[in-house]
């Protein structure tokens, strides 16, 4: 039975060399082959062509594994497995053998038992040899291989060519390919939020598209979950939900590896959630997170910014840690947990997946090779997303940190507020303050508010960023990049501090600071800000006024009483009422169905 096949860069989805193979000069790549000159050599003790050993045994009945290669030529072919020890790599090749004359055709070799991270080496030994891939499997009865059917759950909202071009890819690997294991086993729900999918293109037996309410991610994908529940009444089959954004770039073999873990867990895990690391789709090799904690609030992105084309990272990714939640960029769990009474909660978006992880979640499986590519976080900067903040936040901190009660939230308020006020962003102040009033107003009120029209309402109420050569400041590379490095420390900070961060002296001039990594620096006596971003070369214009920022900090002191009076009670109330907002029937008349 395959455990993983071993994958090529594509042009379409990534085309980093070495998450895929090592390679010397005397190897070269060619589509999805490699040719060799004798001495050539291929490693495959990378991101995507290695195995988690300790996990695969660790979470499933793996037996012992075997490797299959489509060579021609003749090959020294050694395997091996690496672990990290502390600072060190320790290696050790478990088998070794040679191959002659062997005219393009399969050979299988069996891993010794090993443990850590396993791979296969090649070393080509006569002038012409060639290796064309190949797989890792292993030796299972079929009474030990669950059943398994995924369903997957896609929310999108004006994304159409991200979900023409995954559907696509799933089509054609998947659902229209009887040589794949997933063959039958899956099927795609896609809620539109934005009514822009062309359904009757899409739709087949296997993709099915609903038309849905624009109340956020966190409706979507309830959407998703609501009709996978629902089939499943008229045709029981589908034994696991997949959410995925809809902005995301998907290799199909991720689907496949999700499955096969899937079909091997052992009884003690039947209940996992298997997660997907996210990549950074303008840098493929770096990962943003893979598996994250959520702190009451502070959230930690975990094994963040390591460069998965290094052997030392991938060893470390393997390394496993305190996880709380799996955002849903690739999310994959037991419908047993997706019950009529067990939805999530109505936040529109940002702390959907947060919150629900908390809830449900006990283990969350991480392996090599299982990921997503996805627009890195600092790129997707929004100024809405302010009123969402502390409102999402304090919600979660309700349900599941009773202990976080008005005086840490009231010392997070002021945090926020000051920062933005420093920034001369004093529309995310009111966003802020908004989102907190919201909260504090119960949920009664969640229960009976129109997230599309707040929605609207916020978007409006935020800055909107521009192209640069519509704004009334000039913009200068340089001075942006030198933004970026500016930092004070010392004497010179305490000075700056001293004085408001410069409210309390005039203004020199105007400056450039990067729109989601400004620091108070950036606006230390600055007139105007022309807040950048280098992805979309957009930005917008915030201006020092310290008659609003006298404003934004009276509307912080008067929320800090609000909060004073009410935040406990409020808390509370989530704790004790949030059912009526996690179940079908209430989702149903949410979402107008």
């Amino acid at each position: 039975m395959i455990l993983q096949n071993i994958l090529w860069p594509r042009t379409d989805i990534c085309m980093k060399e070495e998450l895929y193979f090592r390679t010397n000069k005397k190897a070269v790549r060619v589509g999805e082959e490699i040719r060799f000159t004798r001495g050539g050599c291929v490693s495959g003790d990378t991101y995507f062509n290695s195995v988690s050993v300790d996990k695969w045994k660790k979470y499933t009945t793996m037996g012992k594994i075997s490797l299959t290669l489509t060579l021609k030529g003749d090959f020294a072919i050694r395997l091996g497995y690496k672990k990290k020890v502390h600072d060190k790599i320790n290696e050790s090749i478990v088998l070794e053998s040679c191959i002659h004359n062997v005219g393009l055709q399969s050979v299988r070799l069996d891993f010794p038992e090993c443990n850590g991270m396993a791979f296969f080496y090649l070393e080509a030994l006569s002038v012409d040899g060639i290796f064309k891939g190949g797989s890792y499997s292993v030796e299972a009865s079929q009474a030990n291989v669950r059943d398994v059917r995924i369903g997957a759950a896609i929310c999108t909202y004006r994304r159409e060519k991200f979900v023409e071009r995954n559907l696509e890819a799933i089509r054609k690997a998947i659902l229209e390919n009887p040589n794949s294991e997933l063959y039958g086993n899956l099927e795609v729900f896609v809620a539109d939020n934005g009514h822009t999918l062309d359904a009757d293109k899409l739709t087949n037996e296997k993709i099915h598209i609903f038309t849905n309410k624009n109340a956020g991610g966190a409706a979507g994908f309830t959407r998703g979950m609501i009709e996978i529940i629902e089939m499943n009444k008229q045709r029981a089959g589908i034994t696991h939900i997949l959410v995925m954004d809809d902005d995301i770039i998907l290799d199909p073999e991720v689907l496949f590896r999700t499955y096969r873990i899937l079909t091997m867990l052992k009884e003690e895990y039947v209940d996992a959630f298997i997660g997907g690391a996210m990549m950074r789709s303008d840098v493929g090799n770096i990962q943003t997170e893979s598996g994250a904690s959520w702190n009451a609030g502070k959230l930690e992105s975990l094994k963040q910014n390591m460069d998965m084309s290094q052997v030392d990272a991938c060893l470390y990714n393997e390394v496993e840690e305190y996880t709380e939640y799996n955002a849903w960029w690739y999310c994959c769990f037991p419908i047993s947990v997706a019950r009529e009474d067990n939805l999530p909660m109505p936040v529109f978006i940002r702390g959907d997946d947060v919150e629900y992880g908390l809830r449900n979640m006990k283990t969350l499986i991480l392996m090599n090779g299982i990921c997503v590519w996805h627009e890195t976080f600092e790129n997707k900067y929004s100024s809405s997303l302010f009123y969402y903040i502390l409102r999402n936040q304090f919600i979660d901190n309700a349900l599941h940190f009773p202990e976080y009660g008005k005086k840490e939230a009231i010392k997070e308020v002021r945090g926020w507020i000051v920062r933005e006020i420093l920034y001369y962003r004093y529309k995310n102040v009111d966003l802020l303050v908004r989102g907190v009033r919201d909260f504090l107003k119960g949920i009664d009120w969640l229960k009976t508010s129109d997230g599309e029209k707040i929605n609207q309402d916020v978007m409006a109420g935020g800055y909107k960023a521009q192209p640069i050569e519509k704004l009334p400041l000039p913009f200068h590379y340089p001075e942006y990049e030198k933004s970026l490095k500016e930092r004070d420390s010392g004497l010179r900070r305490l000075l700056r501090l001293a004085c408001g961060n410069g409210y309390l002296l005039w203004a020199k001039s105007d400056n450039i600071a990067p729109m989601s990594k400004i620091c108070p620096y950036n606006a230390y006596r600055a007139k105007r800000i022309l807040n950048y971003d280098v992805t979309t070369q957009k930005g917008f214009i915030t201006e020092r006024s310290r008659k609003e920022a006298i404003r934004c900090l009276k509307e912080m002191l008067k929320l800090s009483l609000e909060m004073a009076r009410n935040y406990d009670h409020i808390a509370e109330e989530y704790r004790n009422r949030c059912k009526e907002v996690q179940n079908i029937s209430f989702w149903k008349k949410y979402l107008d169905l």
